[in-house]
């Protein structure tokens, strides 16, 4: 499996020709007794010698894209009557680049829908090499572990594009497996979420869930995503105490929430960006790079404040953040979010991928996505922040204070949340919080 990762060095790879060789000769391994119950040989695509170079502007237009994408996704799923209000995390960065690996291989309307809901005007080679490019600059230093990992799962014997595996071998050094989904479905999923498993440290379990795999199968794309970061500012536990929070349903329970005082990035505001009165403060993780944003609505305000935030009043939330003397407490929490995202996708405007799908550039066999999946998981306490998520994509058959006084921000209600690479803008996790005591 492929790994982008701090201090974590990477074996030797196998020239980029040989992954068309080795795909092209999957059927002859079809023979040699693999199944998807058993972990088959993994067929290793790698970088080219000279990888295609991007032009800055598509990394900064591919950030951004990400970022919409995020909230569009936070939007859709929030508006649902069965998630309105409750926690949520999602991995912009995660789902944005197993889409970016299927969209080389659309063509026609599929290509335009899905470039569309990505907020993307690139060509697809072009968005996945900038997705891929932009996941490769890993920020590194102690107390931050970062890794992303990308695969393509085959039947055995189905005759992939090799101009698609190319542009998947350069952007993102994705691994090929071929398995057997037609005679061992079962197997085969356990097989790809064991991968997904081991690749975020076990803590995206069950990617897909029984029955997301079916004889029909023809490839599965996956990406995994694993971060570890400690706070530049760790929170002292002696400070931590059970303080009131305030609910959406007007219940105030008390909840381990941490605290102290220093200086942060920190804005404040009403009317002029959201409409909304909010606050906002920024947390460095060991190394400066990365960061969490947490952007909390005046209390009563959380639906309207979190309905309206866009991509342009977010960037500029963001950019009012000043250093200011912050006296903050911050709730610990600990959640998972689980989604068949098909549905969500299909209000986004992303329909003949599942329906009429062209995916011509995949495969000359008629195919059409039958699920899209995010699993994601996200804890933060006194040290700092673990979070994963696990992405995948099955493809089937188809048929303001003085300054010199600490502003005050005790987080006592519904908020957001944003972990981002400061160096290029990189959305990692996107979420809200409506009830830290809630898993």
């Amino acid at each position: 499996m492929t790994n982008r990762s701090t201090g974590t060095r990477r074996p030797p790879r196998r020239p980029a020709a040989l992954l068309l060789a080795a795909v092209l000769a999957a059927p002859l391994l079809a023979g040699c007794g693999s199944t998807g119950a058993a972990a088959p040989a993994e067929l290793r695509a790698s970088a080219p010698a000279s990888r295609p170079a991007v032009d800055p502007a598509q990394l900064t237009a591919t950030a951004a894209a990400t970022n919409a994408f995020g909230l569009d996704l936070l939007h859709a799923l929030t508006a649902r009557p069965d998630a309105a209000g409750h926690n949520l995390v999602v991995s912009p960065s995660g789902l944005a680049t197993v889409l970016a690996m299927l969209l080389p291989g659309t063509r026609g309307a599929t290509a335009d829908e899905l470039a569309k809901a990505l907020h993307t005007e690139l060509t697809p080679q072009q968005y996945a090499l900038a997705t891929g490019a932009l996941n490769r600059r890993t920020p590194s230093g102690g107390g931050l572990t970062l890794r992303q990992s990308d695969d393509l799962w085959t039947q055995q014997g189905f005759a992939v594009a090799p101009d698609y595996l190319a542009t998947l071998a350069a952007a993102f050094d994705a691994g090929v497996h071929p398995t057997d989904f037609a005679k061992d479905p079962e197997g085969s999923r356990k097989t790809v979420n064991t991968a997904v498993e081991k690749a975020t440290e076990g803590r995206i379990k069950e990617l897909f869930a029984p029955n997301a795999i079916t004889p029909d199968t023809r490839l599965v794309l996956t990406d995994a995503l694993y971060l570890k970061a400690e706070w530049a500012s760790a929170f002292k536990p002696a400070q931590t105490a059970d303080r009131p929070f305030h609910t959406l349903d007007g219940a105030a329970p008390a909840v381990p929430s941490m605290s102290q005082t220093g200086e942060f990035k920190y804005a404040d505001g009403s009317g002029g960006i959201v409409g909304e009165p909010w606050q906002a403060v920024e947390l460095p993780y060991a190394g400066g790079r990365l960061v969490m944003d947490l952007i909390v609505p005046a209390q009563g305000g959380f639906a309207a404040f979190s309905k309206g935030l866009d991509q342009p009043q977010l960037d500029r939330i963001l950019g009012a953040l000043d250093e200011r003397r912050v006296d903050l407490q911050l709730p610990r929490f600990h959640f998972d979010t689980s989604e068949e995202l098909t549905s969500t996708l299909r209000s986004l405007g992303v329909n003949s991928v599942f329906d009429r799908a062209d995916l011509s550039g995949i495969a000359k066999e008629p195919l059409a996505v039958s699920t899209v999946v995010q699993k994601a998981t996200v804890q933060v306490d006194e040290e700092g922040t673990v979070a994963a998520a696990g992405s995948g994509v099955g493809i089937a058959a188809a048929a303001a204070p003085a300054a010199d006084q600490p502003v005050q921000l005790h987080i006592d209600r519904p908020f957001l949340f944003l972990i981002r690479d400061t160096d290029g803008g990189r959305p990692l996790f996107l979420g809200q919080v409506t009830d830290p005591q809630a898993k």
